[in-house]
C-alpha cells in the first residue's frame, strides 16, 4: 500500500460512518485536528491487514471493498464477510485485552484506508459523548453479526447452513428471502464447494421445500425446514 493525502471527498465519506455521523461541524473540524492517521492507496488483491496482528488502529475504508477471511483450527480459509466503504472494521478490537485481529482483510478492488492510532482515537472517543455512544453501538453491533456469522458455520450438513442462512436473512413474517451472495459467494460464505450446494438446492426444490429465481428464494414448507433449526 502507499501512502496518499487525504482528500475533500475522503473527509465527506469520513463523515459518512457511524462512528462520526451526524456531528455538529466544530466537532468534525476539532476531530480532524485531534485524529493522528495516515491514509493508503491498497490496490485490487492487496492484503490491508493480516489476521494475527495487533489491532492497534481504527481503519476506516474510505473507498472499495474488502473481503474478510479467517484461518481456522484446522488451516482452512474461511469467508466470513464483505466490506462495502464508508465503513470501519475491526473496531471492536481496538481496545479489547486481546487485541489480535482475527481475521485478514483482502481489497477486493482499488480502496482507500484510512488509519488513526489507538492513542488519538481515545482521545477523540472520550472528550465527545456522541462519539462515545456511537463506538458502544458499534462495538454491540459487530457482536450480533459474530455470532449471526457463526450460527452457519457451527451446523454439519450443507442443507442445515444453508436453511440457517436463509432464516438469519429473511424478514420477520416473510418467506421471501433475497440472497446478497452469488452462489459462488454463497458456497464459501458457508464454507462448503459450489458444486455441493447448487446441489443441495436444487434437491430441496424438487422436495418442494424451496423455490428459486436469480437471488430470491421462496420458502414453501416452513414446518420442515424448521425441523433442521
Amino acid at each position: 500500500m502507499k501512502k496518499i493525502l487525504l482528500t475533500d471527498s475522503h473527509k465527506e465519506k469520513l463523515f459518512q460512518i457511524p462512528l462520526f455521523r451526524d456531528l455538529p461541524l466544530n466537532i468534525k473540524l476539532s476531530l480532524l485536528e485531534k485524529l493522528e492517521f495516515v491514509v493508503y492507496a491498497a490496490e485490487k488483491k492487496e492484503i490491508v491487514v493480516t489476521q494475527g496482528t495487533p489491532c492497534n488502529k481504527l481503519y476506516v475504508l474510505l473507498e472499495g471493498k474488502l473481503r474478510t477471511d479467517i484461518i481456522d483450527g484446522l488451516g482452512n480459509e474461511v469467508m466470513i464477510e464483505y466490506i462495502i466503504a464508508p465503513r470501519t472494521f475491526a473496531t471492536p478490537h481496538l481496545f479489547s485485552s486481546n487485541n489480535t485481529l482475527p481475521a485478514t482483510f483482502t481489497a477486493l478492488e482499488n480502496s482507500v484506508v484510512l488509519m488513526a492510532t489507538k492513542e488519538s482515537t481515545f482521545k477523540v472517543i472520550s472528550q465527545d459523548p456522541q462519539v462515545l455512544h456511537n463506538f458502544l453501538c458499534i462495538a454491540g453491533n459487530c457482536n450480533i453479526c459474530t455470532v449471526s456469522r457463526l450460527k452457519p458455520l457451527s451446523r454439519k450438513t450443507v442443507r442445515e447452513r444453508f436453511i440457517v442462512y436463509l432464516y438469519e436473512h429473511k424478514k420477520k413474517d416473510s418467506l421471501v428471502v433475497d440472497i446478497m451472495h452469488t452462489q459462488s459467494q454463497l458456497a464459501e460464505y458457508l464454507n462448503v464447494s459450489r458444486p455441493a450446494l447448487s446441489k443441495e438446492i436444487n434437491k430441496m426444490i424438487k422436495e418442494g421445500l424451496v423455490t428459486m429465481e436469480g437471488k430470491r428464494i421462496v420458502i414453501l414448507d416452513q414446518i420442515t425446514l424448521e425441523k433442521y433449526l
